[in-house]
């Protein structure tokens, strides 16, 4: 295969893995697999949640397309597929993990509007600390925060976290 269409391949997959991730994130976690994403609403004790076990079975498929592209003679476009899978995992890793979530500690503070909206996106998903009522299921696209402050009021906010000084005082 022409490395150019190996490429193209690779992008048009990262761009593709978008789509998946939203549809995996929007009907699936905040679906039938909230058993597993509910950790990731909830306060992390400790490095790991049961959220995690996402990045497992995400990295499967990549991985079964690397091994048959490199490995066992299969069509040479899944290596690139595989590897395009792995890129957004490791940007997605980057992105959530690190920046958002600092489960890795840094400096880092976001300058660029892209990188202020995606987090701010991001951060008013998790406002929402139930399986339905959430905003936002994209990690590299985000609507502006302004619509989704919007829909958060529209839906009364219902679902939406206590102020931590409210917490505080609820739980006594």
């Amino acid at each position: 295969m022409h490395w150019a269409l190996g490429l193209l391949l690779f992008f048009a997959t990262v761009l593709f893995m978008e789509g998946v991730a939203y549809v995996a994130h929007r009907w699936v976690m905040h679906g039938p697999g909230w058993f597993l994403h509910k950790s990731h609403h909830e306060p992390r004790i400790g490095n790991w949640e049961l959220n995690d076990f996402y990045a497992l079975i995400f990295a499967v498929p990549s991985f079964v397309m690397l091994l048959g592209g490199v490995q066992l003679g299969w069509w040479p476009g899944f290596t690139w597929i595989g590897a395009g899978i792995a890129a957004y995992g490791a940007i997605y890793f980057g992105f959530h993990d690190v920046i958002v979530h600092k489960r890795l500690n840094h400096r880092y503070l976001p300058k660029s509007a892209y990188m202020k909206r995606i987090i701010q996106a991001h951060r008013l998903h998790h406002v929402v600390e139930t399986k339905h009522g959430t905003v936002s299921f994209g990690f590299l696209w985000a609507p502006k925060p302004e619509e989704l402050k919007a829909e958060l009021k529209r839906r009364e906010r219902a679902g939406v976290r206590a102020p931590r000084g409210e917490r505080a005082t609820a739980e006594r």
